[in-house]
């Protein structure tokens, strides 16, 4: 007899790793010394935000086999996320403060759970270099734009790291770590390849979000109503813009549209950006447009103090 496939509310897939961040007197924190380890990357974030909204959430992504990565799999369970796709590879040590992983394969994925989630959420970092941009696009397809997929412009490429690169022996380019200045160390020759990658995931996506320079890395335009003008273009139905302290801007194919401000937040200790979860929460409890951009916007401070 087949198991039933477990429906998630929110899958997550892509980057994760350790922050390390300094103590700050006065602020909760580690316990000893005056500064600590948390739970960072994009994929971890949108995960453990969404399960502290009470939705049942699973990260697909890799670690080491090293101490670090024995923390992440601990702090996954302990924040309600289920950590089942979480595996460990002696291939890399565990990134610390943001590097992306990208040793997922196409035949390690669960088609079926990544097809039954209610919001399929991927990061675009996975796109930077083989076996994961391989293993980004499967994924993609397999869910054939069903309910949320989420695709999160993201991609920050570790040093040495070509999208146009498919061959191990050929030499890697020095990137560096911004999105904005990685891609415009790439051009002319790698910037076709960028744009292309993020085409095709595009076409499998329903709903994209991004900061000003990732957006501008996949449409090649910088000015917010540009850029969600171009991801409508590009297939999705909702195009969510991040602009820094400008706050966001939200446009839907229907023509809805939301363009909310920051508002300011205090500082806390801890990794993590609650924006992302919170966007799936209010995708998902059908709310409209402007109520859940806002609802993302008051989560998207550090995770250890946005929603204790």
């Amino acid at each position: 007899m087949v198991e039933p496939v477990q429906q998630f509310d929110v899958i997550s897939m892509g980057r994760i790793g350790v922050d390390l961040h300094p103590h700050r007197p006065g602020v909760p924190g580690p316990r000893h010394g005056s500064s600590g380890r948390f739970l960072g990357g994009p994929a971890a974030d949108v995960a453990v935000t969404a399960a502290r909204l009470g939705r049942s959430t699973a990260v697909i992504t890799r670690t080491g086999a090293d101490s670090f990565g024995a923390y992440l799999h601990q702090t996954l369970t302990e924040s309600g996320v289920d950590n089942r796709w979480v595996t460990r590879t002696a291939a890399s040590a565990t990134p610390v403060a943001g590097a992306p992983d990208l040793e997922i394969h196409t035949d390690e994925l669960d088609y079926f759970a990544i097809r039954a989630a209610r919001i399929f959420w991927i990061t675009g970092t996975g796109l930077s270099a083989e076996p994961s941009r391989s293993a980004t696009l499967a994924a993609l397809k397999c869910r054939d734009r069903a309910a949320t997929t989420v695709l999160e412009l993201d991609w920050r490429p570790a040093p040495g790291d070509d999208p146009a690169r498919t061959d191990p022996a050929e030499p890697r380019p020095h990137y560096a770590r911004a999105p904005r200045q990685a891609y415009a160390e790439a051009r002319p020759h790698h910037a076709e390849a960028l744009r292309h990658a993020y085409a095709e995931a595009l076409r499998h996506a329903t709903v994209a979000v991004g900061d000003l320079d990732a957006c501008e890395i996949a449409t090649g335009v910088r000015a917010p109503h540009a850029c969600a003008e171009a991801l409508l273009a590009a297939g999705v139905e909702l195009a969510v813009v991040k602009r820094g302290p400008q706050g966001v801007l939200a446009v839907h194919r229907d023509g809805t549209t939301a363009d909310v401000p920051s508002a300011p937040v205090a500082a806390a200790d801890g990794a993590g950006d609650g924006f992302g979860g919170a966007l799936c929460h209010g995708l998902l409890s059908g709310w409209e447009l402007e109520r859940t951009v806002r609802h993302a916007l008051t989560a998207g401070t550090p995770l250890d103090g946005a929603l204790r």
